[in-house]
């Protein structure tokens, strides 16, 4: 069943747990880690980033995903990732996703607060839920990309001026980690989050040992955000199977371990929370 993100974190939050939220690039993994919400009777999001973007774009990814997300046998959200644009903003919510998410955390704050109450003002009429970043969690392969913790204070100023429905925060984590074990700023998280009511994120989860992910629910956040976990067994997967294999070339052959193995990844994922 399709729903927004204020709705399933709203479930997320009045059932004690976190929400899994997992960055998607295809069909595939779609419906992977779906059928893995379905086992696991969670909410789940199912996020589109810039790179699936560029691909595929937003209506092509919208058309299959909502579609996806209206069969599931759980409240699924479509959710568009780390837009700096409005104009995508605007594509999105034209196209039916049911969250979206302005990123003006490389901004300075006062052009951040701009350009996410713009957002708002787009989504908020049609229904669509819209995340927002304050601080900076950087990149593991962008050194260009600014880092910096979120202050709790600057928090509360900024979901208070932007209305928001979830905040993304800085406390350790980094984008496209392939290995655990990122510092993490608990009692940081803790203090933001009793200025800040509304759902909290953290980016850059695959990062994170799996004994900490259920901790950072506990510190505040809600919303989990994954990804290069599920590209990384996807795409290992694959290698094994034309390693053992070199005259495999029926990709839907091919694809069906792949999609097994990220759904045991999301699964492992969403006990964690």
């Amino acid at each position: 069943m399709l729903c927004n993100l204020k709705e399933a974190a709203r479930i997320a939050i009045a059932e004690n747990s976190g929400l899994p939220a997992f960055n998607v690039f295809g069909y595939e993994d779609a419906a992977a880690v779906i059928s893995a919400a379905e086992r696991m009777n969670r909410p789940v999001v199912l996020m589109t980033n810039k790179v699936a973007v560029a691909h595929m774009g937003i209506p092509v990814l919208a058309g299959m995903l909502l579609e996806m997300a209206r069969r599931s046998e759980v409240p699924t959200c479509v959710h568009l990732d780390h837009a700096t644009e409005l104009a995508d903003i605007r594509q999105a919510v034209d196209s039916g996703y049911t969250s979206v998410m302005i990123d003006g955390s490389q901004l300075p704050f006062d052009e951040n607060v701009a350009v996410t109450r713009a957002a708002v003002e787009i989504a908020r009429p049609r229904g669509v839920s819209v995340e927002a970043e304050i601080g900076s969690v950087g990149y593991s392969d962008n050194a260009d990309a600014k880092r910096r913790f979120t202050d709790p204070g600057e928090a509360e100023r900024f979901a208070a001026l932007t209305g928001v429905d979830a905040l993304a925060v800085a406390v350790g984590t980094v984008h496209r980690m392939e290995t655990q074990g990122v510092d993490l700023q608990f009692d940081l998280l803790r203090r933001i989050r009793q200025v800040v009511k509304i759902p909290l994120v953290i980016h850059g989860s695959t990062g994170v040992a799996d004994r900490d992910l259920r901790r950072l629910i506990e510190c505040g956040a809600v919303k989990i955000n994954m990804g290069t976990t599920l590209r990384m067994v996807f795409g290992q997967t694959l290698r094994e199977q034309i390693e053992e294999n070199p005259k495999l070339f029926d990709r839907v052959e091919m694809y069906q371990k792949c999609m097994k193995a990220v759904e045991g990844k999301a699964i492992e994922k969403i006990k964690c929370l």
